[in-house]
């Protein structure tokens, strides 16, 4: 399985999915390019050192939005990949690329869906919302992507207790590593060894 992973910062994400790959906890699937809409993108830095092609497609580069969202298709269907793996990418997907990949790109989000998700829950803002409501319990969720925001069938999620004392900072790193980390190359697995079902809106996995 041939993927294409967007990026936007740092690719912790990315990294985790590299190296998940190196240790045997993905097969079959390789990542054939890594693209950012941030030209100074560290992720496009561990792609370079891994041997993998690295590109942005920017959209300050484009006159229009529509521009670059068909810039930013082309350039993912020009590598002709099966998946398309939204690593930390805070471009918002355009719904022609919806359309042309139908249950075929994931998205990391880092809440349990469908608390903390939507039109102004991203990043550090998750996480902060988390800490302000009092809960107790978060996590993240990997999803398919569909036309609405974070709205698309939920494939894994993991939960990760809220500490007290927790910043927004301390809660966001925790929850990258004992759950993002984890479940990102864990679906990309699934995904990749045909165990992924979409049946009426739901995933289904199959055994292994």
């Amino acid at each position: 399985m041939k993927m294409a992973v967007l990026v936007s910062g740092g690719g912790t994400n990315l990294q985790a999915i590299l190296d998940a790959m190196d240790s045997g906890r993905i097969t079959n699937a390789q990542v054939s390019v890594v693209i950012s809409n941030n030209e100074n993108a560290y992720a496009l830095e561990r792609a370079k050192k891994h041997g993998i092609p690295a590109q942005c497609v920017s959209p300050k580069n484009y006159e229009t939005r529509a521009l670059f969202n068909e810039a930013l298709l082309a350039a993912i269907q020009s590598y002709e990949v099966d998946l398309v793996v939204l690593a930390g990418c805070l471009v918002v997907i355009p719904e022609i690329m919806v359309k042309a990949y139908p249950n075929r790109i994931i998205n990391i989000h880092p809440s349990l869906i469908p608390a903390f998700c939507g039109t102004g829950y991203y990043g550090l803002k998750v996480h902060e919302g988390v800490l302000q409501r009092g809960v107790k319990v978060t996590g993240a969720t990997v999803h398919f992507v569909d036309e609405g925001t974070d709205t698309g069938p939920i494939i894994l999620q993991k939960a990760v207790a809220v500490q007290q004392g927790d910043t927004p900072e301390l809660l966001q790193r925790r929850v990258m590593e004992e759950a993002e980390w984890q479940i990102m190359p864990e679906a990309i697995d699934l995904i990749a060894n045909n165990r992924v079902e979409v049946i009426d809106g739901i995933v289904k996995i199959r055994e292994a």
